[in-house]
């Protein structure tokens, strides 16, 4: 899919992954853009995919909605992304309505016998019980976003997964920080009751031609298909080469087969990646 405002083009594949194309899962991840009243925003989400996280693919999908319409309609108007207030209002304000979207869910389908059945037999009594205790369990997800407005950019995280910008001289850096709490396959949650105080946000200002000529985007499985950080780095720059030269068409068109081949040839796991692109398509 391809989306072009203000000089910023959109472009977004999200591939089912080959462990789970060998086991029957389905795609776990998700990926949402939307341009609105001089925003440009893409969230990527990727369901956790445990036992007990057994509706992750709807809590992927109900992330990746519910953040491009909260940070579209919170940035819309010219609005600052250095309000730290705003920063701190749009955490809260994504994680309820993502939990609210997730209890609608489960009011208009409840869990299955069969479902919790299945849970108890593969994990044991405690799982099943756990889920029973805290259902939105079932959905958990993380979030990766980023809003483009006129002026600025705000990058928002949640969970494990990648946000990478390019500079126009083709310098790779991440925005945030690498979080600590990231280990061994342990992320934080939308489904947390602390999920709203453990957003990482970051803002940058746009003036002129400063600002990252490409951001990318990406869930976890794919920076896992590589077999170091410095390999999975020169994608952006490999990228925003092609961009260049080739314009967004060809590189919307090849993305979903490479994500193909790098969950075959790497991690096996579902890849999702989303480029913003800061030029004419």
């Amino acid at each position: 899919m391809e989306a072009v405002g203000h000089a910023w083009s959109a472009v977004a594949a999200s591939v089912r992954g080959a462990a789970h194309l060998r086991s029957g899962l389905p795609n776990q991840d998700a990926v949402r853009w939307i341009e609105w009243d001089g925003v440009t925003v893409l969230a990527l989400s990727d369901g956790h995919g445990s036992s007990r996280c057994f509706r992750s693919d709807t809590g992927a999908r109900l992330a990746a909605s519910t953040a491009t319409r909260v940070l579209s309609s919170e940035l819309a108007g010219g609005r600052d992304v250095a309000d730290l207030a705003l920063i701190d209002r749009v955490a809260r304000r994504v994680v309820a309505e993502w939990t609210l979207a997730a209890r609608c869910d489960l009011r208009l389908f409840p869990f299955q016998r069969a479902e919790l059945m299945h849970l108890g037999e593969k994990t044991g009594a405690e799982a099943r019980a756990s889920v029973e205790r805290y259902p939105l369990l079932a959905y958990g997800a993380t979030l990766c976003a980023v809003a483009v407005t006129p002026t600025g950019v705000l990058y928002f995280q949640l969970g494990d997964g990648d946000l990478v910008t390019i500079s126009a001289s083709g310098r790779a850096r991440r925005p945030l920080p690498a979080d600590e709490r990231l280990f061994g396959g342990e992320t934080t949650s939308l489904c947390s009751p602390r999920a709203a105080q453990d957003v990482r946000a970051a803002f940058q200002r746009l003036d002129g031609a400063s600002g990252p000529a490409l951001i990318l985007v990406s869930t976890d499985g794919y920076a896992n298909s590589f077999r170091d950080e410095r390999g999975f780095l020169q994608v952006g720059p490999d990228l925003l080469a092609m961009l260049r030269a080739e314009g967004v068409g060809p590189v919307r068109e090849c993305l979903p087969a490479w994500l193909e081949e790098a969950s075959r040839l790497g991690s096996g796991d579902d890849v999702t990646v989303g480029l913003l692109y800061r030029g004419m398509a």
